[in-house]
């Protein structure tokens, strides 16, 4: 994943965790990928895959803010460096800077572009505001409408925080509403450093909002969770409300990244996530200045991995330190996650929200546990059987046949002989699915198969 603009962004997401990644760079230097540094990651990143397919994941802050002749010049190079391979771009954005220009651009080379946007505009401009301090969601739906016109491929990226968590039904809607029918819903976390004044009582100073790191670093003793980040049951019911929906209306129109990697990890592929991965590493970041980082939620001087002016992107990421980073992911799971019935797709979570205690009181818990377990849980059957029609060779969106009879049969079954039949004939239910027969199976109609979320932008 690649920041050619580093932290600068040309928005004020009160909720964001990586503004304060500026501290890092000297003051007043420009956060700007430089052309030699540019040309250095393409050339190494192309030289460092194998054949086959490349693809390049551009994130920031905002990296529109440097403009199409920059990603022109990356597409220039990857194809001067491409030795055959086949290579693809994904650019993850907050709309904004959107235009008809931009939009050709990024449709005639074959983007594919994440979009930020948390709902409808009183749930979006909660959070996601300009440095003016003024709402931004209809900007966004403006750009999405303009790439749709020019036909780019494009996703929606949600962040899940404790205010939108609450309404998981209208932001589905809103979301397929404006079109996109492939989306990411990234759970809020993030905790608050504390500081421990004569007193010794732990506060923070709420107006600056200073963010702890991940466990085990310096200023996560004592953090407490900021009330912006979801709570677990709420990210449980959130995800559970929409693939109770998405199960029985959109398999196979509408893509939701977290049921495609649960249904690809419970039928033993691997979820494609590095979240839900046993191991960790593959995803590091590389910053404006060349620098090379662990992980996107680890840009701290600890996991500074090295710069690839100085020494080779394929030896950085493959280094020892790097090995170890992700090793430590599998390894650290606490009894209770190794023991648990829904490990193998979830696997922990993230590390960096491993800062929960066990029902034992071990630490390295993820606060996350009960949303993943309780989706889990929920979801498993269903998922099994899109497993299982996949095996088959069958389409995947006749799931939603099967759950709908399986809805109608638990209302026959407490329906009144003088009821107005569930299946919603208008008839009586004894004289309808009451009568004696089979009760009736709503059609699932056809649909494509699920497809797979490689390439996406990542959250």
């Amino acid at each position: 994943m690649a920041k050619p603009a580093g932290p600068a962004c040309n928005l004020a997401c009160a909720y964001c965790f990586y503004r304060e990644k500026s501290a890092l760079f000297p003051r007043g230097a420009a956060t700007r990928m430089s052309p030699g540094t540019l040309e250095t990651f393409v050339r190494q990143y192309l030289e460092s895959q194998p054949r086959g397919e490349v693809t390049f994941a551009w994130q920031g802050g905002e990296p529109t803010l440097l403009g199409r002749e920059f990603f022109r010049r990356a597409v220039e190079l990857q194809a001067r460096f491409a030795g055959g391979r086949r290579v693809r771009n994904a650019l993850q954005t907050n709309g904004l800077l959107i235009d008809e220009p931009w939009a050709e651009f990024l449709a005639e080379n074959g983007f594919l572009v994440g979009v930020s946007i948390d709902g409808p505009p009183e749930l979006h401009d909660r959070f996601r505001r300009d440095p003016a301090g003024e709402p931004t969601a209809g900007r966004v739906v403006r750009a999405i409408e303009t790439m749709r016109r020019a036909r780019v491929d494009f996703n929606t990226l949600t962040v899940v925080n404790r205010w939108n968590s609450a309404r998981p039904l209208e932001v589905y809607a809103f979301l397929k509403d404006i079109g996109s029918t492939f989306l990411q819903f990234i759970p809020l976390v993030e905790r608050l450093a504390c500081r421990a004044p004569g007193t010794g009582a732990a506060v923070y100073a709420a107006a600056a909002r200073p963010l702890a790191g991940p466990p085990g670093t310096e200023d996560a003793a004592g953090a407490v969770v900021a009330p912006w980040s979801v709570e677990p049951s709420r990210y449980r019911d959130f995800l559970c409300a929409i693939f109770d929906r998405w199960v029985r209306e959109d398999v196979g129109r509408v893509f939701v990244q977290h049921f495609e990697a649960a249904a690809s990890a419970l039928a033993g592929r691997g979820s494609g996530l590095c979240v839900f991965d046993e191991r960790c590493g593959t995803a590091p970041v590389l910053e404006h200045n060349g620098d090379l980082y662990s992980c996107d939620h680890y840009v701290y001087p600890a996991w500074r991995l090295g710069n690839i002016a100085e020494q080779p992107l394929a030896e950085l990421a493959r280094s020892a330190a790097q090995a170890a980073f992700g090793d430590a992911k599998r390894d650290a799971l606490p009894r209770q996650c190794r023991e648990c019935a829904v490990r193998s797709a979830c696997n922990g979570g993230c590390p960096k929200h491993r800062f929960a205690r066990t029902r034992d009181g071990e630490p390295g818990l993820n606060y996350l546990c009960p949303a993943y377990r309780g989706f889990l849980e929920h979801a498993g059957p269903a998922l099994r059987s899109i497993i299982r029609l996949l095996a088959e060779g069958r389409s995947p969106a006749l799931i939603m046949g099967m759950v709908r009879s399986d809805d109608l049969r638990r209302r026959c079954a407490s329906a009144g002989r003088n009821d107005p039949c569930p299946c919603g004939s208008g008839r009586k239910f004894k004289q309808c699915c009451g009568s004696g027969g089979t009760v009736a199976r709503p059609g699932g109609g056809a649909g494509e198969g699920m497809r797979e979320a490689g390439a996406r932008p990542a959250g």
